[in-house]
């Protein structure tokens, strides 16, 4: 019974193909496919909306040079938040819930994040490793310690995004599981645990769009620091 709890992680199969990139592409259908008009209907002008300050939102921390990563952090927000939303709906597979797929999303974004700086300002990018006025003892220990925190910014990334909606889908099949449990037994006591459950839908809606607008906006902070 304890490992059915995990099986709605496992990334589904078709013929032994996986279909976790289906998945991953599947919210893409949702989007209006462009047309010759700018807005088209009322779904266009919500979407269009929501975009414009999705875009706001993530850029207010940037300068100027930062501007040109606008398509990728909004798509990136647009990618996650519809794959979180979509994946609490009944039937349905998270890829997000996935370790590997959030390390492969946060590894390349940090790595070119840090080029960046290395690029355009290497003497200010690797001074973060080592605050100004530091003692001269502590300097090679500050600079291991900062050396460490750096390089596990893309962990933090993936491994916060995974264990969130992992702890949040399996509280909810816990929770409806012993309300189905306890209807024939104790009415009263799974009414106010359905009512739990869709206290804690609601929570888990919010979860998952907080989720990946902090994903995305820890990026732009990196990026912020290397240019």
């Amino acid at each position: 019974m304890n490992l059915s709890f995990f099986d709605q992680f496992t990334s589904p199969c078709l013929l032994g193909i996986p279909l976790i990139l289906l998945s991953m592409l599947f919210p893409t259908l949702l989007l209006p496919s462009p047309g010759n008009r700018w807005i088209t209907n009322r779904l266009s002008t919500l979407q269009s909306w929501c975009i414009t300050l999705i875009t706001k939102q993530l850029l207010t921390p940037l300068n100027k040079n930062g501007h040109k990563w606008a398509l990728i952090f909004t798509s990136l927000m647009i990618l996650l938040l519809s794959i979180n939303l979509l994946g609490l709906l009944p039937y349905t597979f998270t890829p997000t819930t996935q370790l590997s797929m959030n390390m492969a999303l946060a590894f390349p974004l940090w790595l070119a994040t840090l080029l960046t700086g290395l690029r355009n300002q290497p003497s200010a990018s690797l001074g973060h490793l080592l605050p100004e006025g530091t003692p001269t003892p502590l300097i090679p220990a500050l600079i291991l310690i900062e050396t460490t925190s750096l390089l596990i910014r893309p962990l933090a990334l993936g491994v916060r995004l995974t264990a969130n909606l992992t702890a949040g889908h399996l509280l909810i099949q816990l929770i409806s599981t012993a309300t189905t449990a306890l209807l024939s037994i104790m009415p009263a006591v799974s009414i106010l645990t359905s009512i739990i459950l869709l206290l804690l839908t609601i929570l888990e809606v919010a979860v998952a769009m907080i989720q990946a607008y902090v994903f995305v906006l820890l990026l732009s902070l990196y990026l912020q620091e290397n240019i």
